[in-house]
């Protein structure tokens, strides 16, 4: 016989297949956002106009665009400033990924407790990704941002499958163990529904595969190693790894014994969480 997580996961998958669990879906303002920004005849004004829709996350990506990551030789105050200053692309990635936090959210205390630490998590690695890509690649921040902030959108449709099943609340254990096999899977279906890029597709699929060696520094390293890093100073399994056996840090150029390099990128690394946060 099955037994409880076979039983879960077998359950998931086909009330997904039969739309009985339907996969989550980007804001409104996303997707206004993301039909802009592929439009070549859009315009500064054009992304302005939707994501000043959303006071909140309008006076975000300005913040962002004074953080200290960024470095702004003046200070700016104006949406338009922003997005002329971060360009069209780096803004609507942003915005999208901002725009996500609203789906973070479940009417159980429970569930609603793990939206947000998922959604916390989720920052704290875009935030580092943000940083490798900008000092070891020539990858766009914004879309290491984005690709940190959708490594774990998978666990969203659990999360709610869980919150209509009340002996998964009272089991967080195996709630636990179901999320991490089912939700590099259906991260990667989400982001494909979505239509995200191939590149940034891959990534939930792929960012726990610490033997991957791909041809070329992408997404997907930049997430391993920004993974890895968040778990820094902690006792999680992936502190016992030996990180010099995995290929994402050579291909990114950094050597995982070396401190002083950390060291050098921790004020960075900061900026970066402050302004997600």
């Amino acid at each position: 016989m099955p037994n409880l997580l076979e039983t879960v996961e077998h359950d998931i998958v086909t009330a997904i297949e039969s739309d009985k669990l339907v996969l989550p879906t980007l804001p409104e303002v996303a997707l206004r956002i993301r039909e802009v920004a592929q439009d070549q005849n859009s315009c500064v004004t054009d992304l302005a106009d939707i994501i000043s829709s959303d006071t909140a996350i309008t006076a975000r990506v300005i913040k962002i665009c004074n953080s200290p990551l960024l470095r702004a030789s003046q200070p700016v105050d104006s949406l338009k400033m922003a997005i002329n200053r971060l360009g069209m692309s780096y803004s609507a990635d942003l915005a999208t990924g901002l725009a996500m936090k609203q789906m973070f959210q479940a009417t159980s205390d429970i569930i609603d407790s793990r939206m947000r630490d998922l959604w916390s998590r989720n920052t704290e690695v875009a935030g580092i990704s943000h940083v490798l890509a900008q000092n070891y690649t020539r990858l766009s921040p914004g879309q290491a941002t984005l690709a940190g902030l959708t490594h774990k959108i998978g666990v969203l449709p659990i999360l709610k499958f869980a919150e209509d099943n009340d002996h998964l609340l009272c089991d967080g254990f195996t709630l636990d163990e179901i999320i991490e096999k089912l939700h590099p899977k259906l991260g990667e279906m989400i982001l494909k529904a979505w239509d995200f890029n191939e590149e940034l597709s891959r990534v939930p699929a792929e960012y726990l595969n610490f033997e991957r060696d791909s041809e070329q520094v992408d997404y997907v390293d930049v997430v391993t190693v920004a993974n890895l890093q968040s778990y820094q100073g902690t006792n999680h399994p992936c502190t016992q790894l030996n990180w010099e056996n995995i290929p994402a840090f050579s291909k990114l150029g950094l050597d995982p014994s070396q401190e002083e390099e950390e060291e050098d990128l921790s004020e960075n690394m900061q900026a970066a969480l402050s302004m997600l946060s």
